[in-house]
């Protein structure tokens, strides 16, 4: 922690300790008891005072027209072809990055500068120079949105199994992909990846995208056989799924706090049929409670990854009807909430050929345009485009109405 963060940061526990002093004085004036903050004094403020904000010193303003962005690897992000990608977002109407910085494996990006010795211990060397990079979205005002992996840790898990899912025998437990998990009941797991998100704040990164923000797909069918903890949740008066819903929840709730005092904002990538179902009960995901506890939330809707869903039988074939029925679902969801976040879907910009013939196409402009326009008839103007290896489709309208 530097000094000129040590001191903001007891200034601002100084402001937050004054404030009830203040809020209760008219109370006090009618003879009540005067009110004192009961909480830990170093404790972060639900209503950060934002003058003692975080400033990393790069600046780029919220795009006027809203986020329009892609999805950024490690890799590309550290190699030539980043260059590639920031003329290719230069040449259109697109203005943002989504950047791996914890990837699905729990690999980090670059160096975070972090004193946590899991954090070093898990640090690649993709960009080399976090800094140059933070200075070329600044100088060409790409808006930069730092992707981190949260409960799918590889790394996390083989480094430390108490935080994940074991087999009787006591080996870790990995899904068919080979790929290991680490425990939403665990808080030592919510603060790895919570800190992780501070030093890419301070870095300069303008939001923090949370992915992965549950359990593993399935996990009500295996979860009596396995073993972890379910730490403070164990004695909740809740049956299984709302103890899975809670932990996720909290963890949601407890990254927002955590981070206010960074001046970012935090979103969610979240599967999208969680918004057409109450809560999603195998892995924890209750569209409302986390739209409730972020400022954006991203939903994955991805034509190729539905099944036979609002009476489309082959969803690949008709991204527009695909994302125009979803919308719908969403927004009643959204519309229901005090204070709904923006609303920014994952589109999808690659061919699905896995799905087999007669169960995809090809997709290019035509394809992504549909989704484009069936988010602007729902009222939206932001979104995200995936493609695992970063090739975009050239010549999309992303203005299209």
């Amino acid at each position: 922690m530097n000094k000129t963060f040590k001191q903001l940061s007891f200034f601002a526990a100084a402001a937050f300790f004054m404030l009830p002093l203040h809020a209760n004085a008219e109370e006090n004036e009618k003879g009540t008891l005067l009110q004192l903050h009961q909480g830990d004094l170093l404790e972060t403020p639900e209503k950060f005072p934002s003058q003692f904000t975080y400033d990393s010193g790069i600046n780029i303003e919220y795009p006027k027209d809203g986020v329009k962005g892609i999805y950024v690897t490690g890799h590309s992000a550290g190699g030539a072809k980043m260059n590639q990608l920031t003329d290719f977002v230069n040449k259109t109407s697109l203005n943002a990055m989504v950047v791996d910085i914890k990837d699905d494996f729990g690999d980090l990006t670059f160096d975070l500068q972090s004193d946590d010795p899991l954090v070093q211990k898990n640090t690649k060397d993709y960009v080399k120079d976090p800094k140059k990079m933070m200075k070329s979205f600044e100088d060409n005002q790409i808006y930069p949105i730092a992707r981190i992996v949260v409960f799918k840790d590889t790394r996390l898990a083989e480094a430390k199994p108490e935080l994940t899912y074991t087999n009787s025998d006591g080996s870790i437990w990995k899904n068919g992909r080979g790929e290991a998990f680490v425990n939403p009941f665990s808080e030592e797991v919510w603060t790895y990846n919570v800190e992780v998100a501070k030093q890419a704040a301070k870095l300069g990164f303008k939001e923090i995208q949370f992915d992965y923000v549950r359990f593993p797909e399935g996990f009500e069918t295996r979860s009596d056989n396995l073993q972890y903890t379910q730490g403070k949740y164990k004695d909740m008066d809740l049956d299984d799924v709302q103890k899975r819903v809670e932990a996720v929840t909290d963890f949601v709730k407890y990254a927002r706090k955590e981070l206010k005092p960074y001046g970012v904002d935090v979103g969610v990538d979240i599967f999208g049929y969680s918004a057409t179902v109450p809560e999603a009960p195998g892995i924890g995901q209750n569209f409302s409670k986390i739209s409730d506890n972020v400022d954006v939330i991203s939903s994955m809707i991805y034509p190729s990854h539905w099944g036979s869903y609002f009476g489309i039988a082959k969803p690949d074939l008709e991204p527009y009807k695909l994302v125009t029925e979803y919308m719908k679902a969403e927004n009643k969801v959204l519309d229901g909430l005090k204070t709904p976040p923006q609303s920014r879907p994952w589109l999808q910009d690659f061919t699905a050929s896995y799905l087999g013939a007669g169960n995809y196409q090809q997709y290019g402009a035509p394809q992504v345009e549909a989704q484009i326009k069936a988010l602007s008839e729902a009222g939206v103007n932001e979104f995200l485009l995936w493609d695992a290896a970063n090739t975009y489709s050239t010549g999309v309208n992303y203005d299209i109405k």
